[in-house]
């Protein structure tokens, strides 16, 4: 594969060959460049070729760059790609008018080649950097898989609890961005199991002391596989591994943290993994009632769970229903 090939391919549209000449001149070293003069061949184009991003004049013949944009956007095999407006219409009206359309930046006619540039690799970074994440995400979530597959719990149990832990969140003063890192955070809790023998992961009966000790090493391992991070979603999927078996009390594992030195992630998600172990079957039991659970995890209010958690699980059942309704087990 040539270098040519990894570059950036850039869609210019506009019905002045001279104005597409300069945009060649401005980008040609750099990119990949796709031309149009009318937005139906545009539009052509972005569909058969998926450029990485457009740059859309808007006074032209037949559709009007604005058209054009809206179209775009509302397919969805062109709607994530980024469109930057070059026009010579410079009024804040205009410029609302195309960031209404979708567009992600306005460049004013006659251009500057230096701005042009710029803002071409700036959008194209948050393009990437977009991927990069999406990425990850599919990382942390397929290793979450991979402890599933060791335990006898279900992929619907991991997608319950983290709901429920995004919904708690939510409730004790996360942002949406938090919560939402804390989604799919929370399906990485036990991933540590991949470290431990199925002769005591799957045993049937009670575990014995020493099986029990290597049980619970499961949250050091857990947090080892995942990493430290600085923030984000893997600093929370640490601090989950490694917290979400401590008690409030102290007399959790593996740290006997205790009260609000424990992460709000792990106290949380303690709350949302014990209330769904609870209410479903396993090999062991039988489902609890959702009034039997929330009996006993009130009772357990300052010992197993922070209290202050436990009132807002409560008022935030009728969501919490809804998820167990969605995702409910198959019988």
């Amino acid at each position: 594969m040539s270098m040519t090939s990894n570059k950036p391919l850039i869609l210019a549209v506009d019905d002045e060959a001279s104005n597409l000449q300069l945009l060649r001149q401005i980008l040609q070293d750099h990119y990949r460049l796709l031309f149009a003069k009318d937005g139906a061949r545009a539009l052509e184009l972005a569909n058969k070729e998926k450029p990485d991003l457009v740059l859309l004049d808007v006074m032209m013949p037949g559709m009007s760059g604005y058209e054009v944009c809206a179209a775009l956007k509302a397919n969805p095999l062109t709607a994530p790609i980024p469109v930057i407006f070059v026009t010579a219409l410079s009024d804040t009206a205009d410029e609302l008018e195309g960031f209404e359309a979708g567009a992600v930046d306005y460049i004013t006619k006659p251009v500057s080649p230096p701005v042009v540039r710029a803002r071409v690799r700036t959008h194209l970074s948050l393009v990437r950097m977009e991927e990069l994440k999406a990425s990850r995400l599919a990382i942390v979530q397929r290793l979450g898989l991979a402890a599933e597959y060791k335990d006898n719990e279900t992929g619907l149990h991991v997608i319950r609890m983290s709901h429920f832990s995004q919904i708690l969140g939510l409730a004790a003063g996360m942002t949406e961005q938090e919560a939402d890192d804390l989604l799919h955070a929370a399906p990485m809790h036990d991933v540590g199991k991949i470290g431990i023998p199925d002769r005591i992961l799957q045993k049937a009966g009670p575990l014995d002391a020493d099986e029990w000790k290597v049980m619970q090493s499961h949250a050091a391992i857990g947090a080892e596989i995942i990493g430290e991070h600085s923030d984000g979603m893997l600093k929370l999927a640490h601090e989950i591994a490694m917290t979400h078996h401590e008690k409030y009390d102290g007399s959790g594992y593996p740290n006997g943290l205790v009260g609000d030195a424990i992460p709000l992630t792990g106290r949380i998600v303690a709350i949302a993994d014990v209330f769904d172990a609870l209410t479903s079957v396993r090999p062991y039991k039988r489902a609890w009632s959702e009034e039997e659970a929330i009996e006993h995890m009130v009772q357990q209010k300052g010992k197993h769970f922070d209290p202050a958690l436990i009132d807002l699980f409560v008022a935030q059942l009728p969501a919490i229903r809804t998820v167990r309704e969605r995702w409910a087990e198959k019988v």
